[in-house]
């Protein structure tokens, strides 16, 4: 049985699929907005008794425990999602991640009651964490099985477009921000891009409570082949693909992180230039991928995922030379295009296919598991240590950036090696078990 296209109540997939992109860009604006505004305020705020460079890489510390945390809430929500359904979870983990966001905007600073500040901060950035580690998945999810066959990678691809989407609005939320007096900037300015995600998260429960549930999952609770402990079964029966998930998604961590966020610290810090060019480039990528990332989703239905993931992958190690050079010159046009070719071109031919790819790689019965473990694990390697790896190897290559090209380039080889090692199933039924227990699939 085919995941049909048009959903209970008359909902059809294309409102589900927009209704997942909504409901992601609200996630991810709330996850992004920490990294955007560590490298500019809570390095300063946080951390003042550190010289810049340790500020920085104790903010950042903050940071990568959100990638941390976020496999813990991939197991955990990635369970109920594969027990009780994707839509009950989504609906959670949007509450956590709005609550936590929310919170971070009223946290008194390291000079108001010192220690306590970078303590609450932490906590708040786990549960931002634990949050979306639930929410990827399932909003992927309903995106997937709910399309039609021969159209999940382009249906699939836009609940990811509320990555570029997340990371525009956080980033031109700052950005307008950093326009105001640098003394109201810094003791209230930054707090209102925070707590305004309460109105976004109130925009994001109506839509998603409107979703029904989606065929693949409804057809397993009624065949009565949920399974009691989905990780076990997830690392049981389908061990050979989530290792490879992992390593698929190397390069697109890495790459989001390089270019959305280390980026705009090696703007502002190595290069000197003003923080508004850096955010100004990040936007500038971000509009176009939200258009680039469905184009690069429907040709992955044509021409298969596999393929199209692994050379895009090797690209974006190769074009990280020319990339960071050009970003060399200092010229504001050039730094922009620097960001924009590798970010918002090549890129989206990684992460538009990457829902679908994933998703194929695993039974209906442990889904949600599947895809959250393998995109939330490889989170901790692939994106929460970028920033910090970059941050080391700046100073180590004399404050050139080469030995991060070449850390790009290394994990490029390695992404594209895992992909070729996938059995090709884009055109699998989402609602049957065609995986082999135990055994690798067929190439």
């Amino acid at each position: 049985m085919q995941a049909i296209s048009q959903g209970k109540a008359g909902m059809s997939i294309g409102k589900i699929a927009l209704a997942s992109a909504i409901g992601t860009t609200i996630e991810w604006y709330d996850f992004f907005l920490y990294g955007v505004v560590t490298p500019i305020v809570l390095n300063k705020l946080f951390f003042p008794n550190f010289d810049p460079i340790a500020g920085t890489l104790l903010a950042y510390a903050t940071f990568f425990v959100g990638f941390l945390s976020r496999p813990i809430g991939g197991i955990i929500f990635g369970h109920y999602g594969d027990r009780i359904g994707r839509k009950t979870v989504l609906v959670l983990t949007l509450l956590i991640m709005g609550i936590a966001t929310f919170l971070i905007g009223l946290l008194p600073s390291y000079a108001s009651v010192g220690i306590w500040a970078p303590a609450m901060l932490l906590v708040l950035r786990i549960l931002q964490g634990i949050g979306i580690g639930g929410e990827w998945g399932g909003a992927v999810l309903m995106a997937v099985e709910h399309s039609p066959a021969g159209k999940r990678g382009f249906y699939g691809s836009w609940p990811q477009v509320g990555v570029p989407a997340g990371l525009l609005l956080s980033s031109g939320m700052v950005y307008l921000l950093s326009f105001l007096p640098e003394d109201d900037f810094f003791s209230w300015g930054w707090r209102i891009s925070f707590l305004i995600s309460a109105v976004l998260v109130a925009i994001g429960l109506y839509i998603r409570l409107r979703i029904m549930e989606t065929p693949a999952f409804t057809g397993l609770q009624q065949a009565h082949k949920i399974v009691h402990v989905p990780f076990f079964e997830l690392i049981r029966t389908h061990g050979w693909n989530t290792l490879l998930g992992l390593g698929a998604r190397y390069i697109e961590g890495v790459t989001f992180n390089i270019y959305g966020v280390f980026i705009i610290a090696y703007v502002t810090g190595a290069l000197q230039l003003p923080r508004q060019t850096a955010l100004a480039g990040v936007m500038i990528s971000s509009a176009l991928m939200i258009f680039m990332l469905p184009i690069y989703g429907n040709l992955s239905d044509r021409i298969g995922r596999r393929r199209m993931f692994a050379l895009a992958g090797l690209l974006i190690g190769i074009l990280s030379f020319p990339a960071f050079w050009l970003m060399e010159t200092k010229s504001p046009i050039l730094v922009w295009l620097a960001i924009t070719v590798p970010f918002a071109f090549v890129y989206p031919a990684v992460y538009g296919p990457q829902a679908a790819l994933f998703s194929e790689l695993f039974d209906t019965r442990v889904r949600y598991t599947g895809i959250s473990f393998v995109y939330q694990f490889s989170g901790i390697f692939a994106s929460g240590l970028t920033p910090i790896i970059a941050t080391s190897l700046l100073p180590a290559g004399g404050n050139k950036p080469w030995l991060i090209c070449a850390y790009i380039l290394v994990v490029s080889m390695i992404s594209a090696a895992s992909v070729f090692a996938m059995g090709d199933m884009h055109k699998r039924d989402m609602t049957a078990d065609n995986v082999v227990p135990g055994l690798k699939p067929a190439k």
